[in-house]
């Protein structure tokens, strides 16, 4: 087969001389161009045939990949086929308490400077071979680095196999065998951190005996004080601290959309983190426990005032003895909110609607998509565009997150419903009114009566594209009638982590499958560069992603589509409306995001990840 493929290989490229079985491999399947395997195999003959150690020498794959920067994945996957190395698909198990603490144990053995090369090269102990119990089972991102019979030795094994596993599976085990150092928490153990509380409002009364004879409270104020500052300094949108069991809890960050693990804290009870956040937090009671509470911290953080909300629900546990409680903090920096509208990105035609149905004198606009597609953003960029000193601009929120200049901004309490904010507002000579969300038919009618009564009107729904609200509005019951006449624009939105600029990378051709299958054209594919993340990343990302970006999808409510709702009566047609919106030069969200790849901004995965089919 191997004589077969070369000869094929050096029919269709004449002069390759090819002889390799990777290179063969990695070229009848079009991964590779033959000159780019030439070249690497001429640098292997190089490095050969110059004094460097036989451990140091590299393999052809090693070289594609440091090199030529060929997909790594695919290089040692097609690697394994031709040198018959078991490739392991890792799934959830595998990541597993009990597959960790083993992965961990068997490297108690292994001298320091050997487990600091197998962490780089990412090489692990997995498990014994079922079948013959004796036999050690390793798996590396490379199965044939020349190490791995020195670490067999130096965990005592003497019979073992090598299997391959993809990277990222390889990373992933990675972290949770050996989770990434958490300098900040360690200078906190050391004492060369002393974190203080700033603004502190702690309640008074509470008997806290309980909690003082099992944990040590300076500790924990620190461990949530340095929470409270290193999320803000990591850019983080939400802390969530979540009781694993009984003296386990683990503490993530999300930090551009995804959650990431920051500190897991064993050998405390979660009861006593939370009372500690609690203490910590006004409006919540730290031994209310069966039901959820709201309420808020202050901070000064690096001389800016951070605001902190806190939400706090109860969740049952494996042990139904102990009350846990789930705590999630939004983090409110002022600094993060965009006033200029032309920092919101919309695209193509979005900004010439959106601006010219925010300069009508009255009517609606809702912005729609999911919590955290940063709705709030937009609304907050769209109030500053039109605020001035001459019109009088009203909010009802719940609660009230940013503090809007010249704007009066009303939030909802236990003594002050919803339903008595817009009555009240009413009665309050509004030019302009922003209701934080359209919820039910009432507040979805007493906003179409303002957008129709000569007020400019802004809110927000949950639905997954614009065309769907519209559905959304006539299901809570409003007419169409209203629907048609009373909305200027309807924008759904979503978030998009934007790549890394100093290390994203170009797109291979086995990517192109997936680009394809995501709308792109052939042409597009071939023409335009495109990019996608480093998935190892570098000292300013995370995995190859830093920030997001917005993709949007505006629906103006242009006679023609009036029209369509206006006649719709009881059928709305999401799709009749789409397909009029697309002609009229709306761009869906999918198109959206293509656009985001097409100008560098963002990868296929995010394209996958955030929007649907058309």
């Amino acid at each position: 087969m191997a004589e077969k493929a070369d000869k094929e290989v050096r029919g269709q490229h004449p002069g390759s001389q090819v002889k390799d079985k990777l290179g063969l491999k990695l070229i009848s399947q079009g991964f590779v161009e033959a000159e780019t395997v030439e070249k690497a195999l001429r640098k292997r003959e190089e490095e050969n045939a110059g004094t460097v150690s036989r451990r140091s020498k590299r393999s052809l794959a090693q070289i594609l990949v440091d090199d030529f920067s060929v997909d790594h994945d695919l290089v040692y996957s097609a690697m394994s086929q031709v040198y018959g190395f078991r490739e392991i698909e890792i799934g959830s198990d595998d990541a597993s308490e009990y597959r960790v603490e083993f992965m961990k144990k068997m490297f108690d053995p292994v001298p320091a400077s050997t487990r600091e090369y197998m962490i780089q090269k990412k090489i692990l102990a997995y498990r014994y071979d079922p079948d013959r119990p004796y036999r050690l089972i390793l798996i590396a991102a490379d199965p044939t680095d020349r190490m791995i019979p020195a670490i067999a030795r130096s965990m005592n094994v003497q019979s073992y196999d090598v299997s391959y596993v993809k990277y990222s599976d390889m990373e992933m085990l990675m972290e949770k065998v050996f989770p990434p150092e958490n300098k900040f928490l360690k200078d906190l153990e050391e004492g060369e951190i002393n974190v203080e509380a700033v603004e502190d409002e702690e309640e008074e009364g509470f008997d806290e005996a309980l909690i003082e004879a099992e944990i040590n409270k300076s500790m924990l104020v620190n461990l949530v004080e340095g929470m409270l500052i290193e999320a803000v300094r990591m850019g983080a949108s939400d802390i969530h601290v979540v009781p694993v069991n009984a003296t386990t809890t683990e503490i993530k960050f999300r930090i551009d959309g995804m959650l990431r693990e920051w500190h897991t804290q064993e050998g405390i009870r979660p009861e006593a983190i939370s009372a500690v956040i609690k203490d910590r937090s006004k409006n919540v009671d730290r031994f209310e426990r069966e039901q959820s509470q709201d309420g808020f911290i202050q901070r000064k953080i690096d001389g800016h005032h951070i605001r902190y909300r806190v939400s706090v629900i109860p969740i049952v546990g494996r042990e139904f003895q102990y009350k846990f409680e789930s705590i999630v903090i939004r983090i409110l920096d002022d600094r993060k909110v965009i006033t200029d509208l032309d920092k919101l990105g919309l695209q193509g035609g979005a900004r010439q609607a959106f601006i010219k149905a925010i300069h009508q004198p009255q009517g609606m606009i809702i912005v729609t998509g999911p919590t955290g597609s940063g709705k709030s953003t937009t609304l907050i960029a769209a109030l500053s565009y039109v605020v001035n000193s001459e019109i009088n601009v009203l909010t009802v929120e719940d609660p009230v997150e940013y503090i809007i200049p010249n704007v009066r901004q009303l939030k909802i309490s236990h003594k002050m419903a919803f339903e008595q904010a817009l009555r009240g507002i009413l009665r309050h000579d509004p030019d302009v009114v922003m209701l934080g969300e359209i919820r039910d038919k009432e507040t979805g009618e007493t906003a179409i009566k303002m957008a129709n009564t000569g007020h400019l009107t802004f809110s927000t729904l949950h639905t997954n594209d614009a065309p769907s609200a519209v559905s959304r509005l006539f299901k809570m019951g409003i007419e169409t009638f209203l629907i048609a006449y009373a909305i200027n624009i309807i924008i759904a939105q979503r978030l998009v982590r934007t790549l890394c600029n100093d290390c994203k990378k170009p797109i291979e051709e086995d990517d192109k499958k997936i680009g394809l299958k995501l709308g792109f054209t052939q042409e597009e594919l071939d023409t335009v560069p495109m990019f996608k993340p480093n998935l190892e990343g570098c000292d300013k990302c995370h995995g190859g992603y830093k920030g997001r970006a917005g993709i949007h999808e505006a629906l103006f409510f242009s006679k023609e589509i009036r029209r369509l709702i206006f006649e719709a009566k009881a059928d709305i047609n999401e799709e009749a409306i789409r397909q009029k919106a697309i002609e009229q030069g709306m761009l869906t969200l999918q198109t959206a995001a293509r656009e985001r790849v097409k100008e560098g901004i963002t990868g296929f995965e995010e394209v996958a990840r955030v929007t649907s089919e058309d």
